[in-house]
């Protein structure tokens, strides 16, 4: 199991890349970088996709990789952390319903 930025290294570590280029590519200081593949700054959702690009992988496993870390760092400290996830994804589909909903309503009416 690996936090995204462990990830981020590995990738970059394999095709033997140095900080500077990866970097460029992602359009961050060098230091972003290497501080993201340490654990001690989180990337943006932006940086996320632009890797994925970069590496030529499918965007949605960083992606994912980087929403499970946001939210592992959040609860990790919690007792409860799964009846928390279980409240969250009810309150997941709340929103969804209700932007669906609000989405449909024709003001013009």
């Amino acid at each position: 199991m690996k936090m995204f930025g462990e990830h981020l290294r590995e990738l970059r570590e394999i095709k033997n890349l140095p900080l500077r280029k990866v970097a460029a590519f992602l359009d961050i200081d060098t230091s972003v970088l290497s501080k993201i593949e340490r654990g001690e700054r989180n990337a943006t959702k932006e940086i996320v996709v632009s890797a994925a690009r970069f590496f030529g992988i499918d965007e949605q496993i960083l992606v994912n990789e980087f929403y499970s870390d946001t939210i592992a760092q959040l609860l990790y400290r919690e007792q409860d952390f799964s009846k928390i996830f279980e409240v969250a994804e009810k309150k997941i589909e709340y929103l969804k319903n209700n932007t669906t909903q609000q989405t449909q309503i024709n003001f013009n009416e």
